[in-house]
């Protein structure tokens, strides 16, 4: 944490922005004893749908621990990169009211709601159990994702230390292949259950490794946790890339009480699919072409038994015919939402199918982003294109900043994604960057895919301390 003067440290809303800089840590669970309460909730679970008469849900076969080596049971986090993550998670949520083009700005409400240091555990504020108290389910599902995403990428950056990692959202993947509601055109999913997300993990010219994640989050206690874990196992199972029951999963349970520090409870489920290689065992999609809605018929296809074909089981299946289509699919994904995330409307729409949305995007830009191209600034000596917002932060003005970096900005309007995802990768290792810019005056959070988001008090106006 930079050091400040004493009239910037007694400035409510100037300490926020420290805090938001400073480092603190999330206890993680992931050991035996979880793993045996998780699969004592799926038998109760089991045993309480039998009564009624009800068909058990089906789940991952397989569930097991995440290695320490892969995930630490005390992980160093900052806020600002929580935020920064969830931010760029949400931005093709579909939740909010501002057409897609506003809604990562959603994740600013948690700016205080927080508060931990390098020697502590992040815990609730009194301002996030304010939160709680009115807005109780929405925090834990939204800072769960946030924490989960955010821990994915480390279990996934030390598991394929020479590959890069995207996160998209799950739903909006699946609508260019599927209709996940009654109003949308094509083959039906007629299937509550879905992952929240999808880890896309790639190097350029090589078929992608494709993991479904599912997140949830409470404000309860490690049981309410492994009921979720529970239930996250069937969101996972949902979407099969392959050999039947062979796609890796990760699931996440963020535990948020009253009184106590935060702790994330996750478990993996293994296979040896997920891989989106053709027939042939290729993997070759052309990122730079137009993006392609198909529909491939709905259900997933279990293996024959004894000679017999049996009928398909509710949900979403990534078959080798469609796998070009579907890496496609990801990494326009991936681009539309980088591009929301700076407000662009224009080079969101590009990117998405008709049952995806992009006419929630390509008929207006963001209120702030009119000529997004010339909303830039210059960060840890980097220039930036896109999007600000103005709120008030403890009475004092704030302005944050979201957008990407110039050069792959231009890149991605010109739709040329194969060029901008070589980039990235090559600077996979250098890019991110979390500081305090002294020019910029708050901290900036820089992700490898050349996403920024910065926050600052808004220049010009006095700064009143707190007596």
């Amino acid at each position: 944490m930079p050091t400040q003067a004493v009239g910037d440290a007694l400035n409510p809303a100037k300490k926020v922005l420290l805090d938001l800089d400073a480092y603190s840590n999330v206890s993680v669970r992931s050991n035996a004893e979880l793993l045996g309460k998780v699969e004592s909730a799926i038998a109760a679970d089991n045993k309480a749908r039998r009564k009624k008469e009800a068909e058990p849900l089906r789940r991952k076969p397989v569930l097991s621990e995440i290695p320490r080596s892969e995930l630490d049971r005390r992980t160093r986090v900052s806020m600002w990169d929580v935020l920064h993550t969830l931010g760029r998670a949400t931005t093709l949520s579909w939740k909010g009211a501002g057409r897609g083009l506003a809604e990562h700005w959603g994740a600013l409400k948690y700016s205080q709601a927080l508060v931990g240091s390098t020697d502590s555990f992040l815990r609730l504020t009194a301002e996030g159990r304010k939160i709680a108290e009115r807005y109780k389910n929405i925090q834990s599902h939204e800072l769960g994702m946030g924490f989960a995403l955010t821990l994915t990428k480390q279990v996934l950056g030390r598991r394929f230390p020479e590959h890069s990692v995207s996160i998209v959202p799950a739903d909006t993947v699946l609508r260019a292949g599927w209709a996940l509601t009654s109003r949308e055109k094509g083959n039906k999913v007629r299937y509550g259950y879905r992952p929240q997300y999808f880890a896309e993990v790639w190097r350029p010219g090589e078929p992608s490794l494709v993991i479904p994640i599912a997140t949830k989050g409470n404000h309860g206690n490690a049981a309410i946790s492994a009921g979720q874990l529970a239930s996250a196992s069937a969101h996972a199972e949902a979407v099969h890339i392959g050999a039947w029951n062979e796609t890796p999963s990760l699931l996440f349970s963020t535990e948020l009480p009253a009184d106590g520090t935060v702790t994330v409870h996750a478990l993996q489920a293994p296979g040896r699919d997920g891989r989106l290689a053709d027939p042939q065992g290729e993997g070759q999609a052309d990122l730079d072409t137009n993006p392609v809605e198909k529909n491939p018929f709905p259900g997933i296809q279990p293996p024959c038994e004894g000679g017999t074909v049996r009928e398909p089981v509710p949900g979403c299946h990534v078959t080798r015919e469609y796998c070009g289509w579907f890496q496609q699919v990801l990494g326009h994904t991936a681009a539309a939402g980088l591009m929301a995330f700076t407000g662009s409307g224009q080079g969101t729409a590009r990117y998405l199918t008709k049952r995806q949305g992009n006419d929630r995007f390509d008929d207006i830009e963001h209120a702030a982003a009119g000529s997004v191209q010339d909303i830039s600034h210059r960060l840890l000596g980097h220039t930036y294109a896109g999007t600000d917002h103005v709120f008030r932060l403890n009475g004092p003005r704030v302005e944050a900043f979201s957008g990407v970096d110039k050069e792959l900005f231009g890149l991605l309007m010109a739709g040329k994604v194969e060029e901008y995802r070589g980039r990235v990768h090559a600077a996979r290792h250098t890019r991110p960057k979390l500081a305090w810019d002294k020019e910029w005056g708050g901290p900036v959070s820089v992700h490898a895919d050349g996403s920024v988001l910065a926050i600052r008090l808004l220049p010009g106006q006095p700064v009143a301390c707190s007596h």
